[in-house]
């Protein structure tokens, strides 16, 4: 157990929430969640990126006792930590996005600090005027057609 927050739930459940939102910033590359839940993650998404670095057997299948899809465990050994070999620790940030709507708890986005959040942002906003483009074309030409 990597720290001592309870995040109102028993060992097991919170352990399960937890193994979650490890893999899921494994497989995506980011998260957003409460500053508590990121912190705790941090610590155990670290343990396993350092037990990616290892690449032996036993690494393998401690990796694998902990994330819930093989197929991201796969990912970590194959992209994740050698893209990470350099660092010696600190593979995650996390960025303070503000307060939940509903009950205000702090949110923050928990990320690797070798994914582009910012470039994978402008990708989609690019999509979509290039999208909104094609359809003004495609009204702008229906409308030549009628006349």
């Amino acid at each position: 157990m990597p720290g001592t927050r309870k995040l109102g739930r028993k060992t097991q459940p919170r352990m399960q929430m937890l193994r979650g939102q490890v893999t899921y910033l494994l497989d995506i590359g980011y998260i957003e969640t409460t500053v508590t839940r990121a912190k705790e993650v941090r610590a155990l998404a670290e343990k396993m990126i350092t037990l990616g670095k290892k690449r032996d057997l036993a690494s393998y299948r401690a990796a694998l006792a902990f994330i819930t899809k093989e197929s991201v465990v796969k990912k970590l050994f194959d992209t994740v930590a050698p893209s990470l070999s350099d660092r010696a620790g600190g593979y995650t940030e996390i960025f303070r996005t503000g307060y939940r709507r509903g009950d205000g708890a702090p949110m923050a986005i928990i990320k690797l600090v070798n994914f582009d959040i910012v470039k994978q942002e402008a990708d989609k906003k690019a999509e979509r005027a290039r999208r909104a483009e094609e359809r003004a074309k495609k009204a702008e030409d229906a409308a030549e057609d009628k006349e």
